[in-house]
């Protein structure tokens, strides 16, 4: 009888194309079935039960009834990133309205955590939908994340890159997204999923190539190999436990649970 598959819902971003490469290339795509979902629906899924691993915001963890964090490797950044983003026609001061990316929640949270720890702005928050980066401008700013990131920052006179802000105060790295199951897994499977995680990242070069976008400012090499920080190492721990820490003590949790989509 035929083993059950291993349901895995990966982000479809230019920053997971590591590994998803690794789970395409060596044995353990024999025993999983891959899903490519933008971030909130990676959580979606998992929450709700619809695949057994995520690559998912870590916002969302405390929502989750059973969590375990089974990888060495994350979406990370210990500085600037390039693709999480504050974009707007006005200075810092004097944004008056936020739109949200609807795509992540943690990009959500961590620009809440900023602008009421960090940067002394208080804005008003509006959850984005559809096309909303067409309504930045003015005092209007918005967060936005991924690829449509990169094409967008060219067109704002302001660009604030979140992670970068997140080190400047914290002097720690930020962590996106983690590779999470929703249930107890067998060690030999777990170890076999990191060994396609460091198989991807190992053919970064390959990946690249791979991974070409139609925009002459875009380096995906630089982008992998400077930018993303994909090993889930002591600090990227540390600070993980500090960005929860924030969401609980300003209360933002609460406010988000409602609107996973």
């Amino acid at each position: 009888m035929e083993s059950k598959k291993i349901k895995i819902s990966c982000v479809s971003y230019l920053n997971s194309k590591p590994f998803i490469y690794g789970l395409q290339h060596t044995s353990v795509k024999d025993n999983i079935e891959l899903q490519l979902d933008i971030p909130s629906v990676c959580a979606r899924k998992l929450i709700e039960n619809e695949v057994d691993i995520g690559l998912i915001p870590v916002a969302v963890l405390p929502e989750l009834k059973e969590h375990y964090i089974i990888s060495d490797y994350c979406i990370g950044a210990n500085g600037e990133v390039g693709s999480v983003l504050l974009l707007s026609d006005a200075p810092l001061n004097e944004i008056k309205t936020i739109l949200l990316d609807y795509q992540s929640r943690t990009s959500v949270m961590l620009i809440k955590v900023l602008a009421e720890k960090f940067l002394n702005i208080k804005p008003s928050w509006k959850d984005g939908t559809e096309n909303y980066e067409n309504m930045i401008s003015g005092t209007t700013a918005g967060v936005v994340i991924g690829d449509r990131a990169f094409y967008l920052k060219e067109k704002f006179k302001y660009v604030l890159d979140l992670a970068l802000v997140w080190k400047k105060f914290t002097n720690l790295p930020f962590v996106f997204a983690c590779w999470t199951s929703n249930k107890k897994l067998s060690a030999d499977f777990i170890q076999q999923l990191n060994e396609a995680f460091a198989s991807g990242l190992s053919h970064i070069l390959e990946v690249a190539e791979e991974s070409k976008i139609d925009h002459p400012s875009i380096d995906i090499r630089d982008y992998f190999e400077n930018k993303i920080s994909f090993t889930f190492d002591q600090e990227k721990k540390k600070s993980l436990g500090v960005f929860l820490q924030y969401i609980r003590e300003l209360k933002i949790f609460e406010v988000q649970k409602s609107s996973v989509k």
